[in-house]
């Protein structure tokens, strides 16, 4: 059961509407104005998994010296237990009229849900830049090639600022027009993937055994280190589902609808996407054209008859693009939601004006992509847990919310039921504060590698000790520690 919330004053202020800019933050929405389906999140994540930053990740298990069949089932496996992982997440939207990080304030307090918010800002910001950085490359490579240009750098630069300035405009105009964008690739980047399985299958070997030289040792290590990054890429969107179900009217749809579209939106949506990068990958590299190590998007272009360059300028502009867009959307909402005072259009400028100055930061000073990766890992570390505890906390409480309670530090007000300590639930910190500083110490990357990964052969198993860790001491301390019976809602 959730709290009846009074229906704004003004309800046109709500208006989500293509071609119109929504002006709905991070406040409640009333379900007089949700006009969103279940079926536009399969589209958001389809759609905006039809390009280079997300295709990118099948290459990662080719990279690593794995065969086809390999790879293969690692992406599949990977992407089933990352979409288990994104489904639920979406359940809290349609029930508090808010985003997740806003939401989670019921398990962590309304001044302690800033951790979900932190990290989804930061998540959604540094991959709304990936997603410029590798269209903008896919796009000039392409244009070099069809060109036949000496020099790239212009290319990229001008590639740069063409894609940020169309994330800009959509992202400000909302998640109507979000929506309508996704949709539209579907049809047409959609129908550029299906046409370069034709252009590449004349490489491709399904018998494809790998290099026989494995990354970390032995196929084992390389196997799992891909399947977690398939699971990680597809439950870090977990953080965004709110931004999405929050249109979506608990009266008009079911919680099955919801779970359903994220399932099947994180299974096929991104995993067809993460399908398509392995089968190109191991034409390429199993064709014996390029080393495993090469730069993926460098050797599509390279080995890319003419005639298909202007599909992979498209891959690189329009649906490098939406998946920008997807990102700097969610980090817009969560600027509003650490700094209140910003509505949604006006943090979502500053949002994507940090994204782009991160992506040209990237290009002219060459640490800054590897801080970006790094960064990226030790973020999952972060973010699993948090969404591990959000889930156990959604179950433990049987889906209730109280909306209004949810907004008291948006408001800039004190008190209600999810004030806990001076707006911090010291139980649910605690719990994420342990369980993220244990999973450290099974982190691997380029700057440090944990005591616990060096057990299992230097591979990233941060997140996996993180997000179990999670799982075993919230509902202890939750048990050693009870919650206030208001928490939970009417009992009859």
């Amino acid at each position: 059961m959730v709290s009846e919330v009074a229906e704004p004053a003004r309800p046109n202020s709500y208006e989500d509407r293509l071609g119109k800019i929504e002006q709905c933050g991070i406040e409640y929405i009333p379900e007089s104005a949700r006009k969103s389906a279940p079926r536009n999140l399969f589209m958001i994540l389809f759609g905006g998994s039809l390009t280079f930053s997300v295709i990118i990740i099948g290459w990662f298990p080719i990279s690593f010296g794995l065969g086809f069949w390999q790879a293969a089932t690692a992406v599949v496996t990977g992407s089933a237990v990352g979409a288990a992982l994104l489904a639920p997440m979406g359940l809290m939207g349609p029930r508090t009229g808010t985003n997740n990080p806003v939401s989670s304030g019921a398990f962590f307090g309304v001044a302690g849900r800033l951790i979900g918010s932190l990290l989804e800002a930061t998540a959604s910001l540094a991959f709304a830049a990936l997603s410029i950085w590798t269209g903008g490359d896919a796009l000039a490579g392409a244009l070099t090639a069809l060109f036949k240009f000496s020099d790239t750098t212009a290319p990229r630069l001008i590639a740069y600022a063409v894609l940020s300035v169309i994330v800009t405009l959509v992202s400000v105009l909302g998640h109507a027009n979000m929506v309508a964008a996704q949709r539209f690739m579907i049809p047409t980047a959609g129908l550029c993937l299906l046409i370069g399985i034709l252009v590449y299958a004349p490489d491709f070997d399904p018998s494809y055994s790998g290099t026989g030289t494995y990354a970390f040792g032995s196929a084992v290590a390389p196997w799992t280190a891909s399947a977690l990054i398939c699971a990680s890429t597809v439950a870090s969107y977990g953080a965004y589902a709110g931004d999405w179900t929050r249109h979506i009217s608990r009266k008009l749809h079911t919680d099955g609808s919801v779970m359903r579209s994220l399932l099947f939106g994180g299974l096929f949506g991104m995993g067809g996407p993460f399908m398509w990068g392995t089968f190109t990958a191991a034409a390429v590299v199993g064709g014996g054209h390029v080393a495993p190590d090469t730069p993926y998007v460098l050797s599509l272009v390279e080995h890319t008859p003419l005639w298909f360059v202007p599909a992979l300028i498209y891959l690189g502009l329009a649906a490098g693009t939406s998946q920008a867009v997807i990102n700097t959307y969610g980090t817009g909402l969560d600027t509003s939601a650490i700094i209140p005072k910003l509505n949604r259009v006006q943090a979502t400028l500053i949002a994507c004006m940090l994204a782009t100055v991160l992506v040209y930061a990237g290009h002219f000073i060459s640490a800054v992509p590897e801080i970006v990766s790094v960064f990226l890992q030790l973020l999952a570390c972060f973010s699993i847990p948090w969404i591990v505890m959000v889930v156990i906390g959604h179950h433990r409480r049987r889906g209730f919310y109280d909306p209004d309670a949810l907004q008291v530090f948006n408001r800039g007000e004190r008190g209600g039921i999810y004030w806990f300590w001076h707006g911090f639930n010291p139980c649910g910190m605690t719990v994420w504060i342990t369980a993220a500083g244990g999973g450290l110490l099974f982190a691997s990357n380029a700057w440090y590698v944990g005591p616990g990964a060096a057990i299992f052969g230097n591979t990233d198993l941060s997140f996996v000790a993180a997000g179990v860790a999670a799982a075993v001491l919230y509902p202890l301390a939750v048990k050693i520690l009870p919650e206030t019976d208001e928490v939970y809602g009417p009992t009859d």
